[in-house]
């Protein structure tokens, strides 16, 4: 199922400054890929046709009522409450940085590239590190048929300062005014105390910009709890209908993109069915009655192996591309985990191919010793020589090397200690029913009772687990850190290494929940939020990853995908893939491209 992250009813947005221009805005080109000549298909010939099965495969088209339906599964787990987006159980596609089509942002990212696009805004500049400016695209108005402005903008980030329990009002860290100079200009000041653009730009693609008509009569209090069944938004579709069973939008005929966009989004409607679990959802996708969805499939290969025209944006593992590193934290205040050693032990000991082959189904890559993607957006960054020269990697024997080295003497059973203290009982936590972080943990359990730590499982309820890794009072725990977007690989480091906002055990934090400290990680964190230029990031960033190598505070468990692109081109073709790499495998930001350009199959 999905898992809860930030308040949102999806774990995919894990919990990214690379690829930001500075200066004006260029449209991304959607360039069409290779074109496709295979013939197989359970359906009509896929004789050129791009999008389609990774075997090839492509279905005949559906007809009847949802015949010019899209049918999406993988956002909504229950019944929706609300569709106010300020509502940390928002339901989709209302929730934060989902999918732009009711409510839509100024800019778009693209997690290939690292390209930010247009949005509602049709290009910024940026001055240094002094401020951001946007221009609007001409013409938006909201789904009631009011016009959009630069004043509805301000007064969306405004909302943040009525209300800090809202999302946006973490803007106000970064930014220190946005005003309106006409009608379609925005400025945005950085603040010139963490001078970071890269943040304010993540926020910019995240923030839904919402009609000041409607969120200015709602007290400030009542912001995040007022319920909202109709929601009024600048997107290509409106809410329709809306039950325990399913979520249904319609095509906004009047949508004020239809010239940006060269037309409006292919389908009629979009249907999201309301599953119980992964299962159901994936014997529909397997069955065709569903055209795309983002949820944890194991062993999908067997579904285009087994004839179905099922695809994924990479046509070889790890078939996904790589969003997210789930981490291994450590809780530097317990003892033995206090010794850099001892968790540079624990990362060389993790048998981290079992877990990408097991727990992942084969599709993470094999893990570096860096905080930093190696493919994508930000591979520019990543340094593949010190991170193999100065990192780790599966050895047990090593693992049990640097123990000793250490000074660390094995026990009669089995168990070594060092400075004292008996490394273990040490308790490993992640949610109860993630099962694919449930496999993992198991996995990095086995592997450090194999070099003499005393480590065992436990997987409560969600809410607990956040409560213990918040409050500092967990062992060791499988948790997730900032995603690609925008602001990473510095969103990540800042996640893991910062002590800016770290609190003492017991009490709530939302970053370095290990309580690790350094006196040298914020002035180079500093460092990388002010560099201008891709030389002076990774310049940066190599002496933070550095650090991060040689005190360990964390080690990631596997790369994953910051969403499960998966299609069905039973319906439709022309889905984005490796070999039609129009547009990116998202369904936020940049993915919105594909709406215009897949292609109804007629049935």
């Amino acid at each position: 199922m999905s898992d809860p992250v930030f308040g949102l009813p999806s774990r995919r947005s894990f919990l990214t400054l690379s690829g930001i221009a500075v200066g004006g805005l260029a449209l991304a080109a959607c360039s069409g890929g290779a074109t496709s000549t295979n013939t197989a298909g359970t359906g009509s010939s896929a004789t050129e046709k791009k999008g389609i099965g990774n075997n090839g495969q492509v279905g005949k088209g559906r007809a009847g009522a949802t015949a010019d339906s899209l049918l999406i599964a993988g956002f909504q787990w229950g019944a929706p409450a609300t569709f106010n987006p300020l509502s940390p159980t928002a339901a989709w596609p209302a929730s934060g940085n989902v999918m732009q089509i009711v409510y839509e942002s100024l800019l778009r990212w693209n997690i290939l590239t690292g390209e930010i696009m247009p949005g509602l805004a049709k290009e910024y500049k940026v001055d240094g590190t002094n401020s951001v400016t946007l221009t609007l695209q001409d013409g938006i108005t909201f789904s009631d048929g009011s016009p959009c402005t630069a004043k509805d903008v301000v007064a969306t980030y405004e909302l943040g300062k009525k209300n800090k329990g809202i999302s946006i009002s973490a803007f106000w860290q970064l930014a220190d005014s946005i005003e309106a100079t006409d009608d379609k200009t925005v400025v945005i000041k950085v603040n010139q105390k963490s001078k970071n653009v890269g943040q304010v730009l993540r926020t910019v693609t995240e923030t839904y910009i919402l009609p000041a008509a409607v969120f200015s009569a709602i007290a400030d209090d009542k912001l995040p709890t007022t319920v909202i069944d109709k929601p009024i938004g600048t997107g290509p579709f409106t809410l329709s209908k809306a039950d325990q069973t399913q979520v249904v939008l319609a095509i906004n005929e009047n949508y004020w993109g239809k010239t940006f966009y060269g037309g409006l989004p292919v389908m009629k409607q979009i249907i999201h069915p309301i599953f119980k679990s992964n299962e159901d959802g994936n014997i529909k996708f397997q069955a065709g009655e569903l055209d795309i969805m983002q949820q944890f499939v194991s062993q999908i290969w067997k579904m285009w192996e087994g004839g179905k025209p099922v695809g994924t944006f990479l046509k070889s593992k790890p078939y996904f591309v790589p969003g997210s590193m789930p981490m291994l934290l450590m809780n530097t205040t317990k003892k033995g985990l206090d010794n850099a050693a001892v968790r540079k032990a624990i990362a060389s000991a993790i048998d981290y191919a079992s877990i990408a082959d097991t727990a992942m189904s084969g599709y993470s890559d094999a893990v570096q010793a860096s905080l930093i993607l190696p493919t994508g957006a930000e591979g520019k960054f990543f340094n593949k020589s010190d991170a193999e020269a100065n990192g780790w990697k599966y050895d047990a024997a090593a693992a049990e090397k640097i123990l000793t080295d250490a000074g660390a003497t094995k026990g009669s059973d089995g168990i070594y200690t060092i400075d004292g203290n008996r490394l273990g009982p040490y308790k490993l936590i992640t949610p109860t029913g993630w099962t694919d972080w449930n496999a993992a943990c198991e996995i990095v359990a086995k592997s450090l009772k194999a070099i003499g730590i005393d480590c065992a499982t436990n997987f409560p309820q969600q809410a607990d687990c956040t409560q213990a890794i918040q409050g500092g009072t967990f062992d060791l725990a499988c948790w997730y850190v900032s995603g690609v977007n925008p602001a990473t690989p510095w969103a990540r480091f800042k996640d893991i290494m910062s002590q800016a906002e770290m609190q003492p055990i017991g009490k709530t934090t939302f970053a370095n929940y290990g309580r690790w400290e350094n006196a040298e990680v914020e002035a180079m964190l500093t460092e990388a939020a002010q560099a201008t230029d891709d030389a002076g990031k990774k310049a940066a960033y190599d002496k933070l990853d550095a650090l991060y190598r040689k005190e360990v505070p964390s080690c990631p468990l596997m790369y994953r995908p910051d969403e499960f692109y998966e299609y069905n081109a039973s319906n439709f073709f022309n889905w984005p893939d490796e070999n039609n790499d129009y547009a990116p495998p998202m369904f936020r930001g940049a993915g919105n491209t594909w709406m215009y350009k897949i292609q109804k199959i007629a049935g």
